[in-house]
């Protein structure tokens, strides 16, 4: 049996997923590389699955088991400023205790612009407007399972597509309707939902190795920011022959008030050529701000929040310019548990597919990428 494609975290083109099947769609993708990139913009009847592609199960750029950096880098500033945030969300409560969790809750998705003039990040309030935003608006649900540190599952319904997610640990995936199941690329990441202020216990691990790099006002509110990069292993992991995944970055942003996270921003850049082609770079920037902190059980978690996705592609080949995509969601958290009963390792398994795809015999299932 042939080995599955790895998943691109780049959005699915709707005229792609006619032709995909589990077998051939690294073909496809590649197909569609050199066929749809030279397009102004995205058709509007594929607007549901780039907002299911980008925005419904994004990974967080570094693994929980990222390697410490050097202690030049990891500033008392920034250790100070975790401490503020675990002693807020009061979080080490749970450490050694908390061996799964549970939540659920509620999505608004919208493509809110597709144009060539550049637009930014922030403002917006358009999945609460009316005309033609109002009418592109996507509703609904998901549920979210996670066994700490690094096993999870999401399932996300929206408008009657489902997306399935999920990391047994060794490798992370994603199963949608029209590119079947998928192992992503760079590892067993965690979910970058987790981080909106869901987690604080995986928020406060992985950002105390980040960097520290000063103040700036989000939203009228005085912050400190702490920067995380993936390093080029990370990066030449996640590339291929066809995308070359150039930068991640991501920056958390602490209230000096509260403490707490209040606003999560990251950014990739992508190099995409496929044979005979001119070179097209994909540069996806998201955005979260998180609302809404309530107790559950002692521990602080934010229950709301907004995300914005600016998407720009540029290039020789785009003749007209950089394009532009805006993307918004709207999310809140309807409920939320700890240490949920008969949730077992069992619940976090691969599909079969991926089983048969990565045996148990070869662990190293990254290596495969590469062959």
């Amino acid at each position: 049996m042939s080995r599955l494609a790895p998943l691109s975290e780049e959005p699915i083109n709707e005229e792609d997923s006619n032709n995909c099947s589990t077998k051939g769609s690294l073909s496809s993708w590649r197909k569609w590389l050199r066929t749809h990139l030279s397009l102004q913009v995205f058709n509007k009847k594929s607007d549901l699955r780039i907002l299911l592609s980008v925005l419904g199960c994004p990974l967080f750029p570094l693994s929980l088991h990222h390697p410490k950096q050097p202690i030049t880098h990891v500033s008392s500033s920034a250790q100070y400023i975790i401490q503020h945030f675990t002693a807020a969300t009061g979080c080490r409560k749970l450490e050694g205790l908390v061996k799964n969790m549970y939540a659920t809750g509620k999505v608004a998705m919208a493509v809110v612009d597709h144009h060539h003039d550049q637009i930014q990040l922030g403002g917006g309030g358009a999945l609460a407007g009316s005309g033609s935003n109002a009418a592109n608006l996507q509703k609904g649900c998901f549920v979210m399972w996670q066994m700490l540190p690094n096993k999870w599952l999401i399932e996300l319904a929206v408008a009657g597509h489902k997306v399935v997610a999920g990391s047994d640990g060794n490798l992370a995936w994603r199963h949608t309707p029209w590119l079947s199941v998928h192992a992503a690329k760079g590892g067993a990441r965690p979910l970058r939902r987790s981080f909106q202020g869901l987690d604080p216990v995986a928020i406060s691990t992985i950002f105390s190795q980040a960097e520290y790099m000063g103040e700036k006002q989000i939203f009228g509110v005085d912050c400190f920011v702490l920067k995380l990069s993936a390093n080029q292993t990370d990066l030449a992991e996640r590339s291929d022959n066809t995308a070359e995944m150039i930068k991640h970055a991501i920056f958390g942003y602490f209230s000096q008030k509260s403490g707490l996270l209040m606003y999560l921003e990251d950014s990739y850049l992508t190099r995409i050529q496929s044979p005979g082609s001119l070179p097209t770079y994909w540069e996806t920037t998201m955005a979260t701000k998180m609302e809404d902190y309530r107790s559950v059980e002692g521990v602080k978690i934010a229950h709301s929040g907004q995300s914005t996705v600016i998407i720009t592609r540029f290039g020789d080949n785009l003749k007209v310019g950089p394009a532009f995509t805006r993307m918004e969601e709207t999310w809140t958290i309807d409920d939320i548990a700890f240490n949920v009963p008969g949730l077992s390792m069992d619940c976090f398994i691969s599909p079969k597919e991926l089983q048969k795809a990565y045996p148990e015999e070869n662990l190293d299932w990254r290596s495969l990428l590469h062959q």
